[in-house]
């Protein structure tokens, strides 16, 4: 799997976890499904994928500011999680976090 494709898996867990804690729905609602399919867009058009360690530390935010905050909003709510739910997935966050900075 390449960077892309994990930073997509990431990410639509993310939003799986939010969506299943917040929306009750087993799979992604429409509001979710939307916001990872634009999520998704952006991944696969980011120009910095190979060197660029996170979207929040990138110097350009190509986000619609809407789109930046539910984001934003899932990651508050999701990141912490994930360490129960996906302990491999959150661990690699953080050592990728550490040693890139």
């Amino acid at each position: 799997m390449d960077k892309r494709e994990k930073e997509m898996h990431t990410m639509y867990e993310m939003i799986h976890l939010y969506c299943r804690k917040n929306h009750k729905d087993k799979e992604l609602c429409s509001e979710c499904l939307d916001l990872y399919e634009y999520a998704k867009m952006r991944i696969e058009k980011c120009p910095f994928m190979e060197t660029k360690t996170f979207c929040s530390q990138c110097k350009v935010h190509c986000y619609k500011l809407d789109k930046r905050e539910k984001i934003r909003k899932v990651m508050r709510f999701s990141g912490p999680r994930m360490l129960f739910y996906h302990p491999i997935m959150a661990i690699r966050h953080l050592y990728y976090q550490i040693t890139d900075k």
